[in-house]
């Protein structure tokens, strides 16, 4: 696994990538792309970080492991490709978008539009082996993505986190809360959201009146 990453990244996180976990982590998802179907697609896998950089970044939504359906994962958390059909997550994340602010329910599932913004939509895994979640899960991904939070909880102010669900809840522990807002609710999964756990959240707009008063300019969602 070649780390091709974006420049501001490469220089946040390269005590990581020289870290013994990382090299192991390396050697495991190398393998694994070369026996079996995994997701995203190799070059998408740091597409979260190669899109929103960290000098742009100013909202994280945080995600368990991507997709594991053919065509689905592209590397950024929740969203899928153009033309490619809405997972149930995504549909219950789009339904809270238009009761939340008014935006009408959209015909692409793809949110490169908000990762452009300065949301990151992070994994707190970012492969997984076709057909089974959560198969790459406690091999190294989660200290790399720990330390994603980390250094921008530490060298940044501002930022509103979403954490959606048990799973990104427990990452927010590596977040300064006196210089960040945190924004926490269930997972959007039909399991969660039919619990009355997700809908009726506001994050959306929360998050823009937090970055009006930053001074920042709100995310066209």
């Amino acid at each position: 696994m070649q780390v091709r990453l974006e420049k501001s990244w490469q220089n946040q996180l390269a005590s990581q990538f020289e870290a013994p976990y990382f090299k192991e982590l390396t050697h495991f998802v190398r393998q694994e792309y070369e026996q079996f179907t995994c997701f995203p697609p190799a070059k998408d896998i740091f597409n979260a970080l190669d899109a929103t950089p960290f000098d742009s970044t100013r909202v994280v939504i945080l995600g368990q492991d991507p997709y594991h359906g053919a065509g689905q994962a592209h590397g950024l958390s929740f969203s899928v490709p153009i033309g490619v059909e809405h997972p149930p997550s995504l549909k219950n994340i789009l339904k809270e978008l238009e009761t939340d602010i008014g935006k009408p329910y959209p015909e692409s599932g793809s949110l490169i539009s908000w990762a452009k913004q300065g949301v990151l939509l992070l994994n707190a895994t970012l492969s997984v082996r076709s057909g089974q979640a959560g198969s790459h899960q406690k091999k190294g991904w989660e200290p790399f993505t720990d330390a994603v939070i980390r250094s921008l909880s530490e060298n940044k102010a501002g930022i509103v986190f979403m954490l959606w669900g048990n799973y990104a809840k427990k990452k927010g522990k590596h977040i300064d809360r006196l210089k960040h807002l945190v924004l926490e609710a269930g997972h959007p999964s039909p399991l969660s959201a039919n619990r009355g756990l997700w809908f009726g959240n506001a994050h959306f707009s929360q998050a823009n009146a937090y970055l009006i008063q930053q001074g920042y300019t709100p995310v066209n969602w």
